[in-house]
């Protein structure tokens, strides 16, 4: 799928409909079972908010990366400099279109702005660790477990409503050295 162009820009308030869609599309609901990064067996409600998306674009250090094709917009992911390290999140492909490639190239410009433009030795995410596939994924692009958890937000809305209690994140790291 990946035959024509993919184009990168960071994202602006006019595109926060367009992403949350796309971001809700990839994790929530049976729309994103067609793909293959589904959330929908651990999470119900939602995955973004326009609010704090709109606070993603804003905020210093911090940018929402797009990928398109001919204008249209096929994959985001967000991108929060901390000190010499990047945070990696959001990241989100259209559920027809994951396992094209598209992800690994925008993956890819993620890892090369947060090495080029800021400087970063590092990129860090939080996975939730009984993502298996998900984390064989990053692994295979060289991400590595560090063994660290964080709770999953049990009663925070803004996070999805849970269908189990056994959820927690842990942190994956790559070297951008």
């Amino acid at each position: 799928m990946t035959d024509t162009i993919l184009t990168f820009r960071h994202a602006m308030h006019a595109d926060i409909p367009a992403i949350v869609a796309l971001v809700e599309s990839a994790y929530r609901g049976d729309a994103s079972r067609i793909g293959w990064t589904t959330e929908a067996d651990m999470l119900d409600g939602q995955r973004i908010d326009p609010e704090s998306l709109a606070r993603d674009i804003d905020a210093d250090n911090s940018r929402v990366l797009l990928a398109e094709r001919d204008g249209e917009l096929l994959a985001c992911c967000h991108l929060q400099k901390n000190d010499v390290a990047a945070y990696f999140g959001m990241f989100s492909v259209r559920p027809t279109l994951q396992g094209g490639g598209v992800g690994k190239l925008l993956l890819a410009e993620g890892e090369r702005q947060a090495r080029e433009e800021w400087r970063c030795l590092r990129m860090e995410m939080t996975v939730i660790d009984i993502r298996d596939t998900l984390i064989a994924f990053y692994e295979r692009r060289g991400y590595h477990r560090t063994g660290v958890h964080k709770p999953f937000p049990y009663g925070d809305e803004r996070y999805g409503l849970p269908k189990r209690d056994d959820l927690r994140f842990e942190i994956l790291e790559k070297s951008l050295a």
